[in-house]
């Protein structure tokens, strides 16, 4: 399988986690919106870092997968906030005792589609 075989496969998951963070959001429920936004985003990063640098990374340390977004070329550079600010969100949506409010799920929802789109056209124009 070649890295835009696989980016591609990376693009088609955060879709499908995008719409359940969609789903999630408008039935009011913040966590599971945020959580699916923040997968969404990450797998936009993977896609990103597979179709501009030919790799990806599978490390649990946020901070890695953010610099290595940043790493990748300028729209990874550009997108690098974004996904810090998502990674912020994650533990307080998965295990956290305390919740995520319902603006903090509209924001990585937004994020998340962001992500998602220039993903795509990263994707597309390799």
């Amino acid at each position: 399988m070649t890295s835009g075989d696989e980016a591609r496969l990376h693009l088609a998951k955060s879709r499908e986690f995008l719409e359940a963070a969609e789903t999630s959001r408008d039935l009011g429920l913040d966590n599971a919106a945020t959580s699916d936004a923040v997968i969404s985003a990450i797998n936009s990063k993977d896609a990103i870092c597979l179709a501009l640098t030919g790799s990806t990374s599978k490390s649990d340390n946020h901070a890695q997968a953010v610099e290595e977004l940043k790493r990748s070329g300028p729209t990874g550079a550009k997108l690098a906030t974004t996904l810090s600010r998502l990674l912020n969100l994650k533990t307080r949506s998965q295990y956290a005792s305390r919740s995520v409010s319902a603006a903090d799920a509209n924001r990585a929802v937004e994020w998340a589609t962001r992500m998602l789109v220039a993903a795509e056209t990263v994707v597309r124009d390799r």
